[in-house]
């Protein structure tokens, strides 16, 4: 499979929400990767992704901007919420106020 399949079976598998989420954070974290490149199921911090704690903190002030609601830092749901881009899409969908 060529990496231009690979792209749209992955888009395909992205919901609108999740593409967009996915499009937000290339955007906020000048991610060199394009939005249907994020795997919905893939983790985002560490493994995966890659993304760091400062990375993780960016993407939930561009959420909160977006979207009208807060991430908090003190949530013990945050490992879930942050685990694929479907966990925090479906967050974001539950809690969205725009």
């Amino acid at each position: 499979m060529t990496d231009m399949d690979n792209q749209v079976n992955n888009l395909s598998a992205q919901s609108s929400l999740e593409h967009e989420v996915a499009s937000l954070m290339v955007s906020a974290l000048n991610l060199e990767i394009p939005p249907a490149e994020i795997e919905t199921e893939a983790p985002l911090y560490g493994t995966g992704l890659g993304l760091d704690s400062i990375d993780v903190l960016e993407i939930a002030l561009e959420i909160s901007k977006r979207y009208g609601f807060q991430l908090r830092a003190d949530n013990e749901d945050n490992v879930k919420i942050f685990s694929s881009l479907r966990n925090l899409s479906a967050h974001i969908q539950a809690h969205r106020t725009q």
